[in-house]
């Protein structure tokens, strides 16, 4: 059974919910209080899919996120890469020069330092970007605005007194698009594989594990570890390479990290967002 919506964290208007518009326009967005909440709407069919957003350009990974992703059940089959514009949102008529203070998560109030200070514009924290616009426009102050996507405007009837505010122009969130079903077919030319792996407990374990991925010419672009149930000795690794499974390459590379692990999962085989190779050239 179907149900044609795609689940995000956060409210109606949130850059998730902006995420799941550009890479699902035809699926219907559920907002989820909490990430394990969407997870929980895939695996409980109360959604087909789940966007979940792993890593920032300027403020790196998500936290915790890299814990779900393999106790989740679910598989990548999709990233998608959205650009962070922040307007300034403000109930209907409000002139710029009347806005004393702005309203946001704390991430996205820091990445907006220069705009606001111009302005003479106090920061005011807030729960998160969605929401903030959410109470703006609940409040009905034309004194206070709220910093958030321009969809969250949209959605909650504020007016955009100014566009892509943010300090970092190519501030970019990456989000993984995951499913009940894995999807191994080779449906680009560009394929990434994202698994987890703890290695076996034998000395330059982790050495060896990456010797195969650079003697077969595999790019690995992504390495994270983590602790495992509050251990210090238990660590799994999270990585991301680019090939298919089936690439001549990626395969000996990977029957030869099997020596020297304890454990691998294959979390997901999916084509690379466009945006990744702009993202590259950037950095």
């Amino acid at each position: 059974m179907t149900t044609n919506r795609i689940a995000f964290q956060g409210e109606l208007g949130a850059y998730s919910h902006e995420a799941c518009r550009a890479a699902r326009p035809d699926m219907e967005a559920l907002p989820c209080p909490t990430f394990e909440d969407v997870i929980e709407a895939v695996r409980g069919g109360q959604a087909d899919l789940a966007m979940l957003p792993v890593e920032n350009s300027t403020y790196g990974r998500v936290a915790d996120i890299h814990h779900l992703l393999p106790e989740s059940g679910l598989k990548i089959i999709d990233e998608a890469f959205v650009r962070v514009h922040i307007s300034l949102l403000a109930v209907p008529g409000t002139p710029l020069s009347e806005v004393r203070q702005a309203m946001s998560h704390t991430v996205l109030l820091g990445q907006c330092r220069g705009f606001l200070r111009q302005h003479g514009i106090a920061a005011m924290t807030g729960a998160d970007t969605a929401g903030s616009a959410k109470e703006v426009a609940a409040r009905g102050i034309p004194s206070l605005a709220a910093l958030a996507a321009p969809l969250a405007g949209e959605i909650y009837g504020l007016e955009r007194l100014a566009d892509q505010i943010e300090d970092r122009q190519n501030n970019t969130t990456r989000f993984l698009i995951m499913s009940r079903q894995a999807d191994h077919s080779r449906r680009a030319d560009r394929m990434l594989t994202s698994f987890v792996f703890r290695v076996r407990n034998i000395p330059a374990a982790l050495y060896k594990t990456m010797g195969g991925f650079a003697t077969n010419g595999v790019n690995m672009t992504k390495l994270e570890s983590y602790m495992v149930d509050g251990v210090f000795t238990a660590t799994q690794f999270y990585a991301d390479i680019e090939g298919h499974p089936e690439d001549e390459n990626v395969k000996r590379a990977l029957d030869e990290l099997g020596y020297f692990t304890a454990s691998l999962d294959i979390l997901g085989v999916y084509p690379a967002d466009p945006l990744r190779e702009a993202q590259r050239q950037q950095g």
